[in-house]
């Protein structure tokens, strides 16, 4: 059985009513659309509220923009997670984020660092080991059945890590099916992964420690996502924070603080009949959707004081997410990285 009958199974037990996965198109117009939001960028993270105003900004912004070769743990914890202020940290995954990085020297001395900082010993591996190519090539891993969807009932649907590279290529799905494995460090040779990375020092911290490794509900997930796939709106569950590093891609998020309800961030009463929500969906019909009646309203009723914040995830980059802020994700290009989730 080849990639395509792999993937024709696993669509259809994970979404066993949907019979036609590129009805809206998407994959013709995405490109146009992927164009527009990466020109954003050049003006900086976008901040929405009810006025229809957009800043865009990089300094005083949420997320906060935060570089781990000036940022100490101590600043960190007391400027941004006390107050559960979102985050977008670089240079971490190149080791700098350890107590005694490399040299904290001149804008200079860091270009001639960067460029030779491969040998670091805290540099992530997954840096060289997860990009699409090599994935690809592992002859290891790539016979590894990753999870990529579930069942009406639950149960989790697999594909082998090969498979699944051939259809993150071809295919052509509005919203394809994504990897987000919790269970790779079970398998003896999937879990070589956890060699790959390691914990920022940012979020050493976890209270889910306490109650052991086999007591404590799924907390990491390795992920690898074809343009168009991403999670639909929601909120980390059991209170805890989570961040995520890009090694591959690029992935559009937004954000909603705390104090928004459920029903508003999900678009209650504006998604129509017989239209989907899956994240591809939620970015490009239904938060416009809500934008728009967050205008309308003028900012009173249910949508007082709303606002909502975008901005694009490139390579390298971690993303941390305080407990309580709604967030949904795009992956715009091709994606892999890692997502960890901590309490305390």
């Amino acid at each position: 059985m080849g990639w395509r009958s792999k993937a024709e199974k696993a669509k259809k037990g994970h979404r066993p009513s949907l019979k036609n996965w590129a009805c809206d198109g998407f994959n013709k117009t995405f490109p146009e659309y992927t164009a527009k939001i990466l020109d954003l960028d050049n003006l900086g993270y976008q901040h929405f509220t009810t006025k229809g105003e957009v800043f865009h900004s990089y300094n005083d912004a949420i997320p906060a923009r935060l570089d781990a070769r000036y940022t100490s743990p101590k600043k960190f914890h007391d400027n941004y997670e006390a107050k559960l202020i979102p985050s977008v940290i670089t240079h971490i995954p190149e080791g700098y984020d350890v107590p005694n990085p490399p040299s904290r020297g001149t804008c200079e001395e860091k270009k001639d660092q960067d460029n030779n900082n491969h040998g670091s010993p805290h540099r992530w591996r997954a840096l060289d080991r997860w990009t699409l190519e090599n994935l690809q090539n592992d002859n290891e891993l790539r016979e590894r059945a990753l999870k990529c969807g579930e069942d009406d009932d639950e149960r989790t649907i697999r594909m082998k890590l090969k498979h699944f590279m051939r259809y993150l290529h071809n295919n052509i799905d509005d919203s394809p099916l994504y990897i987000f494995d919790s269970a790779f460090d079970e398998d003896r040779l999937a879990k070589n992964l956890l060699e790959d990375y390691k914990v920022p020092v940012y979020f050493n911290e976890d209270l889910f420690r306490l109650v052991g490794e086999k007591r404590r509900p799924p907390y990491r997930w390795f992920l690898v996502g074809p343009e168009r796939s991403g999670t639909c709106v929601h909120i980390d569950p059991l209170a805890t924070s989570a961040w995520n590093t890009l090694i591959v891609g690029k992935k559009r998020w937004v954000l909603f603080p705390p104090y928004l309800s459920k029903s508003i961030v999900k678009g209650k009463g504006l998604i129509k009949k017989g239209e989907d929500d899956e994240a591809i969906h939620y970015f490009t019909t239904i938060l416009p959707r809500i934008q728009e009646a967050a205008v309308k309203s003028g900012g009173t009723g249910r949508y007082e004081n709303f606002e909502c914040y975008e901005f694009t995830q490139h390579e390298g980059e971690t993303v941390y997410i305080p407990n309580g802020w709604h967030h949904a994700v795009l992956n715009l290009t091709h994606t892999v990285g890692e997502i960890l989730m901590r309490s305390g």
